[in-house]
């Protein structure tokens, strides 16, 4: 049976805009347990902005993380896939860019993430890479 990217991704992705700051952005991803969020500006996806995004892009330059905005930190050239993709499209997307995350998109509005935790715990969840993912960060 075809599964489809709707079957595994996590709907109704934290977005922010791309004047938010970086501080504002780390501390969403802090408080709502986030490795990534989408950048929206107005109805259109801009980008998608990771932790790791965070601190390569934008706190390693320097400057006043209150002031530096997450549109210089985002990655902009984005792939997408739509919720009624094949999920082994998606994987394959993943393998052929180099990305962990994907948004997906409906008619231009982005409606979910599809991740490669979520991958790995729908295909293969007794994995190193599924255990991960379903567990809760120390802190």
């Amino acid at each position: 049976m075809t599964q489809h990217v709707s079957d595994i991704m996590t709907s109704a992705p934290v977005t922010v805009e791309p004047q938010t700051s970086v501080t504002a952005v780390a501390r969403i991803m802090r408080d709502q347990d986030l490795g990534a969020v989408l950048v929206i500006d107005g109805d259109e996806l801009r980008g998608l902005v990771t932790d790791r995004d965070l601190v390569v892009r934008s706190l390693a330059e320097g400057g006043d993380p209150e002031q530096i905005t997450v549109a210089g930190a985002c990655s902009d050239d984005l792939v997408t896939v739509t919720p009624e993709d094949d999920l082994d499209h998606a994987i394959e997307l993943m393998r052929e860019h180099a990305v962990r995350r994907i948004p997906v998109v409906d008619h231009g509005h982005a409606v979910g993430i599809v991740s490669l935790g979520d991958t790995a715990m729908e295909r293969d969840p007794g994995s190193a890479l599924g255990d991960i993912s379903v567990a809760r960060p120390n802190t």
